[in-house]
């Protein structure tokens, strides 16, 4: 037997496999084509304080070895979200993770505190790669001290463990890592979707319904990877990784450049069942590596390259 649960700080996970935010919908709708209870955890579509419309059409486009999504991050809002979601979800011992985001710190709050009255989630994901309308829509991941700002913020209003959801698209991956942690994180997700086009030649317009999107799926894999390395070595929380994860191996590899557990997304568009597909096929893999406890992988890459 092997042992895949883990913990991420005080939330203790049946295995290192969740369903990422934005490709998973709110977990419920998948329920007739994944067992929900063999995943580690549901992290849902991200929730703002009124209901979004999102971008216009077309919102998906195919890139080589991956996808460019520009969905505007569509969602029906954190009351509907309460009051028509999570009772569903309640019915599963998988833990649920509210996604949040806003467009000021005063939103975040406000989305947190209203999660606060409702039960049956086990922790919160700022999603910090939203612009900031109170410093001139600056990302607030982009810089440490917004980063700390909204982080703070969330950390007082909210009782429940707290993840903070890096962009990628920064110049420094560390000393965001270390500005979140020193707020109050309690974990990192590294890292959301790379900035990204594709261009119609015929058309001379962009694929998408808005001129750029965000760059997912394998393609990333190697970059995030190093986002990961980078991250577990600036801070002392758990770091839970995200990007072109596809098979069992991939998870391997991404808790030996030093994560906790991982995030699946763009896979969930072709395999509705990714999720648990790699959960199922991830003992055999440890078996194969001859690994008792998954959590002995974490951050044992070796510095010898040679």
């Amino acid at each position: 037997m092997v042992n895949l649960s883990v913990e991420i700080g005080a939330l203790r996970l049946s295995n290192p496999v969740l369903a990422a935010s934005g490709t998973f919908g709110y977990g419920v709708e998948f329920a007739h084509l994944v067992d929900l209870n063999r995943l580690g955890g549901i992290v849902v579509k991200g929730l703002s304080l009124e209901p979004i419309a999102g971008a216009a059409a077309p919102r998906l486009c195919e890139t080589p070895s991956g996808m460019l999504n520009a969905v505007g991050l569509q969602n029906i809002g954190v009351r509907a979200f309460v009051a028509e979601k999570l009772p569903a979800l309640r019915a599963y011992r998988t833990a649920v993770i509210a996604n949040v985001f806003g467009y000021s710190v005063a939103e975040y709050v406000g989305v947190i505190r209203i999660l606060e009255e409702a039960e049956g989630l086990a922790g919160y994901e700022l999603n910090i790669s939203c612009p900031n309308t109170d410093h001139g829509g600056l990302q607030f991941g982009s810089d440490p001290q917004m980063v700390s700002e909204v982080v703070e913020a969330a950390r007082r209003a909210s009782r429940r463990p707290l993840w903070v959801k890096l962009s990628p698209n920064v110049t420094d991956i560390a000393s965001i890592a270390r500005a979140a942690e020193q707020a109050g994180a309690d974990a990192l997700t590294v890292a959301n979707t790379y900035q990204a086009m594709s261009i119609d030649v015929q058309t001379r317009k962009s694929r998408l319904g808005r001129m750029t999107g965000g760059l997912s799926g394998p393609a990333i894999k190697p970059i995030t990877l190093r986002l990961v390395y980078e991250a577990s070595r600036a801070v002392k929380i758990p770091i839970v990784g995200l990007g072109g994860i596809e098979t069992p191996k991939d998870v391997l590899e991404y808790l030996i450049a030093g994560a906790r557990a991982v995030q699946v997304g763009t896979a969930s568009f072709t395999y509705p069942d990714a999720c648990q597909r790699i959960v199922e096929g991830l003992e055999i893999a440890c078996g194969k590596y001859k690994i008792n406890d998954i959590n002995a992988l974490t951050g044992t890459i070796q510095a010898d390259c040679s």
